[in-house]
């Protein structure tokens, strides 16, 4: 009997640590939420639209992060020719703060 309940007391311990990112996340994106709604951050619909006139290319990924207490946009995105691109945007002005380049090999 006592097997089983530390066996229990383990699995609760590790669906807990699990939970940890998941809740986490889902308070980030409850900020991410309230910066929109404060007006602090411009919707990413309207920053992906100014950035595809400047770089065009595929969306793979989009990240909303606070760095020094300002909210940055990093997007990925994949060009035409094949070009891996980071770039980081000022969410709240849509300037581009920086681009990296990346080649991808083939």
């Amino acid at each position: 009997m006592k097997n089983i309940a530390v066996r229990i007391a383990g699995l609760t311990a590790l669906c807990l640590m699990l939970a940890g990112p998941v809740l986490a996340d889902d308070k980030d994106h409850e900020r991410a939420r309230r910066a929109l709604e404060a007006g602090e951050v411009l919707p990413l619909g309207e920053v992906l639209a100014r950035i595809a006139r400047e770089m065009p290319g595929d969306v793979l990924e989009v990240e909303l992060e606070r760095d020094d207490g300002r909210w940055i946009y990093e997007i990925k995105l994949l060009r035409a020719d094949g070009a891996l691109l980071e770039v980081e945007v000022d969410a709240a002005t849509a300037g581009v703060i920086e681009v990296e380049h990346e080649k991808r090999g083939r």
